[in-house]
């Protein structure tokens, strides 16, 4: 199998109950250029469970990448060949969630202290699909959190051939840290990520971690000393505050961005929402992603309050989308369902 390399990217975190299909969407239609993930799937969830719900997504949404997590290598090789069957753009290896439920099954961040094992999953993963295979980890765990920690343990899965990490530039522990206390209190060391990529120029680099805003992005990428790294990934803060993903593609690619304002936005979102919710969806599922679009702008509060109240509703429906916008921008014209824009 040959791997290609990813070039170099813009990209939104994987995180549980938020990067779902309907988040994705909206994404898209935000920036046709930033690499969107998956929820974290479990490998026999992959295999064995509903695989319409756990692996269904739009055309449109790609590049989009499945990020799997496991600890068997042929529960994981096979994950990734159905991955791969499902039109993913690349497979990703979870090796930085610090959860209990994670750490039981010897996956996530406990993986970190065991470099070879995770060779061993990534080869095999490797062999099993044409598409590339990822890893995405912390900086360390524990006591095991010196620079030397994280090289060795890159230099031996870049061994078995890996050629992308993403590495949350923050350690974890595993033990007395929640997960969300493990985003927060552990100090970012983002010079460890540089130096990294100053000592292996010859893997891409992704950096994760803090990254609130694209100045803090640019720096990541071109540091004031050091090479500059191949990728920068933004977590909570393009779900909490979607619009963000809208100056990607001019900021970083010096491309047009595909709509002008949020309410541009939802008028193309409005077709998907009618489509999945004939389709079964809820409207608490297509309207969560919603809800940060206006953040920071007049009538966010009432655009919120409108769809968290309203889409809990029995008999709650897409007109409830428009309601919310006519509230946010009542001088405009009604929205209309049509097409959206060409992705």
């Amino acid at each position: 199998m040959t791997e290609s390399r990813i070039a170099p990217e813009v990209s939104v975190a994987p995180m549980m109950d938020w990067t779902d299909r309907h988040y994705r969407y909206l994404a898209r239609l935000l920036s046709r250029r930033v690499v969107l993930y998956t929820e974290m799937v479990h490998a026999q969830a992959a295999i064995h469970g509903d695989r319409e719900r756990l692996l269904g997504h739009h055309p449109s949404e790609s590049p989009v990448v499945l990020q799997l997590g496991g600890s068997d290598a042929a529960e994981l090789a096979e994950a990734a060949r159905i991955g791969e069957a499902w039109g993913y753009s690349a497979i990703n290896l979870n090796v930085g969630c610090p959860s209990d439920r994670v750490q039981a099954g010897r996956f996530g961040a406990a993986l970190m202290a065991e470099p070879d094992h995770v060779a061993e999953l990534t080869a095999a993963m490797r062999e099993a699909v044409a598409i590339p295979v990822t890893v995405k980890c912390r900086i360390g765990i524990d006591e095991q959190d010196e620079y030397a920690d994280l090289e060795r343990f890159v230099a031996t899965v870049a061994a078995a051939g890996v050629e992308t990490f993403i590495v949350h530039a923050r350690k974890a522990w595993l033990q007395g840290l929640s997960p969300k206390a493990n985003r927060e209190v552990p100090p970012l060391r983002p010079e460890r990520v540089q130096r990294l990529k100053a000592e292996h120029p010859e893997l891409q680099i992704h950096v994760n971690g803090g990254i609130r805003d694209w100045e803090t992005a640019r720096e990541q990428l071109h540091p004031a000393t050091g090479p500059a790294l191949d990728g920068v990934m933004v977590g909570r803060a393009a779900y909490q505050d979607p619009w963000l993903l809208q100056a990607v593609d001019p900021t970083f690619f010096g491309e047009p961005a595909p709509v002008d304002t949020p309410e541009e936005a939802v008028a193309a979102w409005l077709p998907y929402a009618e489509e999945r919710h004939a389709d079964g969806a809820p409207m608490t599922a297509l309207t969560r992603p919603l809800l940060g679009l206006f953040s920071g702008r007049p009538g966010a509060r009432r655009w919120r309050q409108i769809l968290s109240e309203g889409a809990p509703r029995a008999d709650a429906d897409p007109e409830l989308i428009r309601e919310a916008l006519a509230a946010v921008a009542p001088t405009r014209e009604p929205v209309e369902a049509g097409t959206s824009p060409a992705l």
